[in-house]
């Protein structure tokens, strides 16, 4: 576990955050393909005007097999991705890049949470990134164990309540969904 004082946020920091349960609802057993079908969470859109506030670096790293599976395309996503930042925009957040993994979870791809691949190449884009000053909030295994991988604090959320089985040595701490990180942020 890396607990540190989460006090110390500003602008040297780093927030990694994954998206499908996070910041909008997850389809059980599905995948979100277009836009009619993303719903942000409650509070999400207000959660990214502070972390516009706080956070120099905002990521959005998500996995997309869909592509893989011939669900959706690269242009859906593009465009799915366009309208999703537009509002977050819209609502006085930022995000300074998407970045995904369109392979299956067989192929090993090392984009693919919970290979660091897609922390990597931030890293990569925005040199300044510095993985001792940074965060991933997640809701799934593969989210802790991206950042376990890259070294940084991980957070787990949950929106419905419902934690995932998550081994907690992966874990540093655990949010019953992004509004409870935004509070705990400002209560520190």
């Amino acid at each position: 576990m890396i607990k540190t004082d989460l006090s110390k946020i500003d602008s040297s920091w780093t927030l990694f955050i994954d998206r499908d349960g996070v910041i909008n609802k997850r389809i059980p057993n599905d995948y979100v393909v277009v836009w009619e079908q993303f719903v942000f969470h409650n509070g999400v859109l207000d959660a990214f005007r502070l972390f516009n506030q706080l956070f120099g670096h905002i990521f959005i790293v998500t996995n997309q097999q869909g592509i893989a599976k011939g669900l959706m395309t690269e242009i859906d996503l593009a465009i799915l991705h366009h309208k999703m930042l537009t509002a977050i925009e819209e609502a006085g957040g930022r995000v300074d890049r998407v970045y995904h993994c369109p392979s299956l979870n067989t192929d090993n791809d090392p984009l693919r949470k919970p290979l660091p691949g897609m922390g990597l190449l931030a890293k990569k884009d925005y040199p300044d990134v510095d993985f001792s000053k940074a965060i991933i909030l997640g809701d799934t295994k593969g989210d802790m164990g991206f950042g376990r991988n890259l070294g940084i604090i991980t957070a787990l959320v949950a929106e419905n309540g419902t934690f995932e089985e998550v081994d907690p040595e992966l874990v540093d701490y655990r949010f019953n969904g992004v509004q409870a990180f935004v509070d705990f942020i400002n209560t520190i």
